[in-house]
């Protein structure tokens, strides 16, 4: 149950506050160039909470929970990631929001 009244919830989404959930998949050279701790570190920077792991077909996939500002700013982040990579798309796909998140990890499979 939510007691935040509209305008509050108004106010709180024009100063950015608006909490948002963004499941990513990024293509392109992104394995074996240190993507998956960079985008950690820039999680944990702006205080997004979620995960990233490599997957099998070459691709990051990574989860991005918390204010919409900053996940916005980790997801232009993702579109050119470390010195190394060479990234060649980033599908983002929106998803309700859950909170269950405490910090933001290296997954691994």
């Amino acid at each position: 149950m939510s007691w935040l009244i509209e305008s509050d919830r108004d106010k709180m989404e024009e100063e950015g506050e608006q909490k948002v959930r963004a499941h990513v998949f990024i293509k392109g050279r992104v394995q074996g160039v240190l993507f998956r701790y960079t985008t950690r570190d820039e999680a944990n920077l702006r205080g997004v909470k979620g995960w990233v792991r490599n997957l099998r077909d070459g691709r990051v996939e990574a989860v991005f929970e918390g204010d919409k500002n900053k996940v916005d700013e980790l997801i232009e982040f993702c579109h050119y990631g470390p010195p190394a990579a060479k990234v060649s798309s980033v599908e983002v796909r929106w998803e309700d929001y859950t909170g269950e998140f405490r910090d933001f990890r290296i997954r691994y499979r």
